[in-house]
């Protein structure tokens, strides 16, 4: 049997190793967060493949493509071309959704205009992208843009005051100019003051011809009222080449409604006419895929019995993978990173493509123990299809039905890099290393749980899929909201719980910085105090050390790149040659602390970091992510490139040692190594043992099993969930006979 060779691998922190993956099974790769995984699966292996793959195409193509650098390693053999299921949440407009996506919505518009009555001809006349079936309103995008007109305009100020809000048409603007010129209106009087057609010609406004020169200069347009100039040049134009600093901008100003032409439908009339079994196409769409399955087997009908097939099929690799909750109109920029990867491997099920290389990132992201096993099967479906599966993954369910097993470590960052183990799973239960000793050894149950008698109150939530619920969260304890992937969780604590108590914390996952300037240390407020030590020890200006100010290369302007755009292509960076990507001036890199420069500090990881500086300022914080599970985080890793468990436990670290707050935290676990879990299961404990509300939205059974209070919500996802099966405490809980949470804690406890 053919293996994946690889010798001398040294990207990142790998330490120059040599290992063979076996093809054609699934394999996974462990080991603590930072501990080299994606480097050898991701930046090696996958960059590498990539690559290769690249240099097939001819020079034309090759010249539009990215350019992918060779990995730091001296050989690698037997790799095929590569498909990466990221966690990724997946970037789109409102025109991509779960049913496009999926391409379950292309062989619905096939059905209806094979057998729909009445009868309109081909399926494009059933697409809402287009121009045959779009509702001609809205372009198919089932909502319009409305300007909020007391967002635009305060008619209390007169124009010279600058009434006109849109920052298109701040006083002194060209824009400005072009209406407060047109001699129309009296620029010092209010706005509200203005007679009834004259306030109209302002918003609405069209004449002909407008000489807004002045006497001197003749400059003749047409003019438009603001509200139809707006419309033209922002509103009504296509939003394709539209900057999403500028979206962001126009929202502001803008409401979205639902077309009224549509009501939201997307497509025209004549497509909403056509009926199949009952339905038309904007039904089907906005059943749940569960109910899609079981209307499409209600269908009888010879003409479309290849097509309902198809449907079928596609459907049931959906809710095998726990996504029946969804709808084929769920816009695919709403999902969540775990619902984005496993949608791209339903997809990947009904490809006909063998031998190829699929990587997977934590695909149990997510999911409730109980569908983790149908994720398990659809990974060795796709392997006896013929390909070879690469999982890093932490989750010890998806580990046991790996062939072959990677352990990477035997720490983060320097201190890892290392194979520690290669073998099977009954191998490495035996095995000494870290990830062997935890993998059969669950967290004990806890009995002394905190008591409360007071609570936080929800009554009567409906959010989304609850069913008008009534629930009741103890003040001062660690409870957890517990149940199977879109279940309504997050519709109680995120919707429901937050609306009556909006001073709560939330700590999730979501990004803490956009900039790629914005880093570890600038969040953590690190590099405020490393800057100053650096400062106080040359006797220069604390700015001289911030690639944000005066040290700032000259060049780049601190990026590190040099950024050239090329038009309807992405940008191309570059490594800026005058600093070396450094982003500091040369002449900053003179003075040292400790012997080191800045940008030597910045390549330190916390845990190397701490032992660099004294001050206790530095060193509290540094302490603080380490107690995170942070310390292989360099210093100037930027924000940008952390995953959503690591900003999370980033902003968690700001939190840990403050008292009488009320926190929701969203998957903490998540990307977390065993032994990393078990140091979160600590600190979350211990923000409830000062009294603080604790509210965790968790599937891993280890925090659960440590909670004081758990509210399960189910039984299942979507239209079949909402309900409240349980509340209580976790001793009860693996005795409750209706709750999935409560079974699998109960297997968990017997390891």
């Amino acid at each position: 049997m053919k293996k994946i060779r690889i010798l001398g691998a040294r990207q990142n922190n790998l330490k120059n190793i040599n290992v063979e993956i076996p093809r054609n099974q699934v394999v996974v790769f462990t080991g603590v967060s930072g501990s080299g995984k994606s480097s050898l699966v991701f930046d090696t292996i996958n960059s590498e493949a990539q690559r290769q793959l690249s240099n097939t195409f001819s020079n034309f193509v090759q010249g539009k493509l990215p350019n992918i650098p060779k990995p730091d390693c001296d050989l690698i053999e037997n790799i095929s071309p590569s498909i990466v299921l990221k966690q990724k949440r997946t970037a789109g407009s409102s025109r991509s959704t779960v049913g496009t996506s999926t391409e379950i919505y292309t062989y619905l518009r096939l059905l209806f205009s094979r057998i729909g009555e009445p009868f309109i001809g081909p399926s494009t006349r059933f697409s809402f992208n287009s121009p045959e079936g779009m509702c001609a309103s809205c372009n198919g995008t089932g909502h319009i843009m409305s300007i909020d007109m007391d967002k635009i305009l305060d008619t209390s100020k007169s124009l010279n005051d600058g009434a006109i809000l849109f920052p298109d048409f701040k006083k002194g603007s060209w824009h400005w100019k072009y209406i407060s010129n047109t001699g129309f209106f009296d620029k010092d009087l209010p706005v509200n003051k203005y007679p009834p057609e004259l306030f109209e010609k302002l918003l609405h406004g069209k004449e002909a011809d407008i000489n807004i020169g002045g006497n001197e200069l003749e400059l003749i347009i047409q003019y438009e009222g603001v509200v139809r100039k707006i419309n033209r040049l922002y509103v009504h134009k296509s939003q394709v080449n539209v900057s999403q600093k500028r979206k962001s901008i126009l929202q502001k100003y803008m409401s979205i409604i639902d077309c009224d032409k549509c009501q939201g439908s997307r497509l025209n009339q004549q497509a909403l006419l056509v009926i199949v079994s009952g339905c038309n196409i904007n039904d089907a769409i906005h059943f749940q895929i569960d109910e899609l399955y079981k209307f499409m087997g209600s269908i009888n009908d010879e003409r479309a019995e290849a097509i309902i097939d198809q449907i079928r099929r596609k459907t049931q690799h959906l809710i095998d993978i726990g996504l029946g909750y969804l709808s084929l109109s769920r816009e695919v920029s709403t999902l969540s990173g775990g619902e984005s990867q496993r949608i791209k491997l339903a997809k990947q099920l009904g490809s006909s493509l063998t031998e190829m290389l699929y990587i997977f990132d934590e695909p149990s992201v997510g999911l409730h123990p109980r569908d983790v096993h149908q994720l398990n099967n659809l990974l060795k479906t796709l392997r006896d299809k013929g390909n070879s599966i690469l999982v890093v993954e932490h989750d010890p369910d998806v580990i046991a039905i790996a062939d072959h097993i990677i352990d990477i470590g035997p720490k983060a960052g320097l201190g890892g890099g290392n194979i520690v183990f290669k073998g099977s799973y009954e191998d490495i239960l035996k095995h000494d290393c870290l990830t062997g000793r935890l993998l059969d050894k669950g967290v004990d149950l806890k009995l002394d749980t905190l008591k409360s008698n007071e609570y936080f109150r929800i009554s009567n939530a409906a959010s989304n899929n609850l069913k008008n619920v009534s629930v009741k969260i103890p003040k001062g304890i660690l409870t957890c909201i517990t149940g199977v992937a879109g279940s309504g969780k997050s519709s109680l604590i995120h919707c429901e719980f937050l609306k009556r108590y909006p001073e709560a914390v939330v700590v999730d996952q979501s990004a803490i910085g956009q900039s790629e300037r914005s880093n570890a240390a600038t969040y953590t407020g690190l590099f405020d105090d490393i800057r100053e030590s650096f400062a106080e020890e040359n006797n220069v200006d604390a700015g001289l050390f911030s690639f944000n100010s005066k040290g700032a290369c000259e060049t780049c302007k601190g990026l590190g790149y040099i950024e050239t755009e090329m038009a309807f292509l992405d940008p191309i960076k570059t490594e800026c040659e005058s600093c070396n990507g450094h982003r500091y001036q040369f002449k900053v890199l003179e003075y040292n602390y400790k012997k080191l420069s800045i940008v030597d500090v910045l390549a330190l990881n916390i845990d190397e970091a701490v032992d660099v500086f004294e001050q206790g300022s530095i060193k509290k914080k540094m302490h603080l992510l380490q107690e995170v599970g942070l310390g292989y985080i360099t210093l100037g890793q930027p924000l940008s490139s952390l995953s959503g468990g690591e900003c999370q436990r980033i902003k968690l670290s700001s939190e840990l040692y403050k008292t009488g707050n009320i926190y929701i935290l969203d998957e903490p676990t998540t990307g977390l190594h065993m032994s990393d879990c078990i140091k979160i299961i600590d600190i979350i404990e211990s923000l409830a043992n000062k009294g603080n509300t604790v509210i965790v939205i968790e599937h891993n059974l280890g925090v659960i099993a440590r909670a004081d209070w758990i509210i399960d919500v189910g039984p299942e996802g979507g239209s079949d969930g909402g309900e409240i099966m349980f509340e209580g405490t976790p001793t009860n809980i693996i005795k409750a006979k209706n709750s999935h949470t409560g079974e699998y804690l109960a297997k968990y406890l017997e390891r």
